[in-house]
C-alpha cells in the first residue's frame, strides 16, 4: 500500500516537471496597423535622434588632438591634471557613445520586431506589453513585470 502511494506521488512528480518543460508561452498578440505605423514613426525619430547624438560624441571624442582639446597652441608640455582631466572627458564621452549605440542597436531590433509582427510581445514571457510603456520606451523588449525581476537579480 505504500509503495503504491510511492509510484503515484513520483508519476504526479514526473508529470508536474514535464508540464513545467513545456510551459507554453502565450500566443502573440498583433498590434493594430495604424498602431505599428505610430510606433514605427517613434522609433524612427529615436534612431535618427540618437544617430546625431552618436556622431556628435564621437567626432568630438576620437577627432580631436590632446593639442586640440587643450586649446594650448604652444609646443610645451602639458600638465599632467590637464592630460588627466581631458582624458577623463574623453573616456566620458567614450561611454556616452557606448551606451547610445546600445540604444541604436535596440531601435533597430525593435524595427526588425515590427516587420515580422511580433513587435509589442515581451520577449521573455510572450505578453504583451502596455501601449503606455511603447510609448514611453519604443525600443522596449521585456513589459515591465519582467524588467523589474530582471533588474532586481
Amino acid at each position: 500500500m505504500a509503495r503504491s502511494r510511492k509510484i503515484k506521488k513520483t508519476r504526479k512528480v514526473a508529470r508536474a516537471k514535464r508540464a513545467v518543460k513545456t510551459k507554453r508561452m502565450p500566443k502573440p498578440k498583433r498590434l493594430p496597423a495604424a498602431d505599428l505605423k505610430k510606433y514605427k514613426g517613434l522609433l524612427l525619430k529615436e534612431r535618427e535622434k540618437v544617430g546625431g547624438e552618436l556622431s556628435h560624441l564621437t567626432n568630438d571624442a576620437l577627432n580631436r588632438s590632446q593639442r586640440d582639446a587643450s586649446g594650448d597652441l604652444s609646443g610645451y608640455s602639458y600638465h599632467m591634471a590637464d592630460v588627466a582631466s581631458d582624458n577623463y572627458e574623453r573616456d566620458f564621452a567614450l561611454g556616452r557613445a557606448s551606451d547610445e549605440q546600445s540604444v541604436l542597436y535596440r531601435v533597430d531590433e525593435a524595427l526588425k520586431r515590427i516587420e515580422d509582427a511580433s513587435y509589442g510581445n515581451c520577449l521573455q514571457c510572450g505578453k504583451a506589453i502596455s501601449k503606455k510603456r511603447l510609448a514611453a520606451v519604443p525600443y522596449t523588449e521585456l513589459c515591465i513585470d519582467c524588467q523589474k525581476s530582471n533588474e532586481s537579480k
